[in-house]
Formats: structure tokens, C-alpha cells, sequence
């Protein structure tokens, strides 16, 4: 870890807010309304991927071959599902202490998502994340999503700090792979559904239960006042 004061780098769903398998349900309802039949476990194990890579992955499993427009198309009718029912999605416990400790202390924090703003603008606001004074890097304002590393890059860049002394915390393998790749310290969360050995597998340094765990263990990831 750098001298340098740490940053943290935010995952949205599944690390801050508690909207997982709301997104699961709106892929299952979109792909059920083309025809295709996909398990929600597989569903998912590949939340936290951007929509067209989660799509070209789980098409590419099941031998299926779709053309670009059909995949805008499922896209589209993802966010429309989802849409209808962000309203009700709650933070995780802990989520706006964990940023309001943060900014009391004067540490930079920025938040990247997989999402594209027509879906993540909405649910950050019910966080009371004011997107006027924090950065918040979404799926379209990026070459390309989680595994890469572009979205914490991003976020490193608009907070002004260097990538190797932020520390990401995401909930999913991808998160963990993406801040390995940006050469950050992942932090994982099993508030997303995915389990501690998977987590550090993927290169997790320490993984907590949701972010109110991380908040009691803030000092250990370099959380210091």
C-alpha cells in the first residue's frame, strides 16, 4: 500500500445498494420475452459484467447467436424492466454511514458501476449521492466494462489520485479481477452473492460481509481519519 492517503472506489450493485437480483429478474424477464430460456442462477453469476458483454457470455455459453440489434434490443428491455421496480431498491446496511464516514474524514471516494446512467442515475440518487460533487463513472462514459479495469481508472482519473493507492470494493469476481488489472487493492463484499473463497480467489485483499462490516474494519483497507 502507497504512503499516499487512500481512495476508495465504489461497485454500486450488490456493494452499495441492494439491487442484485432485481437486476437478475430484468434480464430474465428480457431474454423470457425473445424466447430464451436461461436459469437465473446463470443469470447471476455474470451481474457486474457490462449488459453486452453479459450477453455475448451467457449467449456464447448456451449456443445461441443473436444478432447486434436483438442484444441492443434485450439490452433496452433489461433497463426497462428494472426501471419499474429501482424505485423500491433500499441501500445496504451501512452504505450511507460508510460514505458519510468517508467525506467526514476527507477521503475521496468516487463511485463506477457496470450500469449505464438510464439505470444507475436513479438508484444513486435514492442513495443521496449528490452526482454534482461526486464522481460517478457509468458503462457509457467507457471504453469497456468490468473485468477491464477501464470504469476504476475512470474514477481514479476524475477524483485527481493514483489507481495503486485506491482500494475498489465491489462484490463480485468481476470487481476483484477489474481492480487487479487497474493495479488497486480489491476489497470484496459477500452482499452480493457471491462467496468469500470466490472473492479471494479473484484477488480479494479482505472481504467483508456488506458495508456496514466494512465500516468497523475501515482502518484495516486504510480508511484513516
Amino acid at each position: 500500500m502507497s504512503a499516499r492517503q487512500t481512495s476508495f472506489l465504489f461497485d454500486l450493485d450488490g456493494t452499495l445498494v441492494d439491487s442484485v437480483y432485481q437486476h437478475v429478474l430484468a434480464w430474465h424477464e428480457a431474454l423470457e420475452s425473445e424466447g430464451i430460456a436461461l436459469s437465473v442462477w446463470r443469470l447471476h453469476r455474470r451481474i457486474g459484467m457490462s449488459g453486452g458483454l453479459f450477453t455475448d457470455k451467457l449467449l456464447r455459453e448456451t449456443g445461441l447467436d443473436l444478432e447486434p440489434d436483438r442484444i441492443e434490443l434485450l439490452r433496452a428491455r433489461h433497463a426497462e424492466a428494472y426501471n419499474r421496480i429501482s424505485a423500491r431498491i433500499r441501500p445496504l446496511p451501512g452504505a450511507r454511514e460508510v460514505l458519510a464516514y468517508l467525506s467526514g474524514a476527507g477521503i475521496p471516494w468516487a463511485i463506477a458501476t457496470s450500469g449505464r446512467i438510464e439505470t444507475a442515475g436513479p438508484v444513486i440518487d435514492n442513495l443521496g449521492v449528490d452526482r454534482a460533487k461526486v464522481p460517478v463513472i457509468t458503462r457509457d462514459m467507457v471504453a469497456h466494462a468490468k473485468p477491464d479495469p477501464d470504469l476504476f481508472l475512470a474514477a481514479a482519473e476524475a477524483l485527481g489520485e493514483p489507481i495503486q493507492s485506491a482500494c475498489v470494493v465491489g462484490d463480485s469476481v468481476w470487481d476483484m479481477l477489474a481492480a487487479r488489472r487497474a493495479g488497486a487493492l480489491g476489497v470484496g463484499l459477500l452482499s452480493g452473492g457471491y462467496g468469500e473463497d470466490e472473492l479471494f480467489k479473484a484477488s480479494a485483499y479482505r472481504v467483508y460481509a456488506d458495508p456496514a462490516d466494512l465500516l468497523e474494519h475501515i482502518e484495516e483497507v486504510g480508511g484513516r481519519r
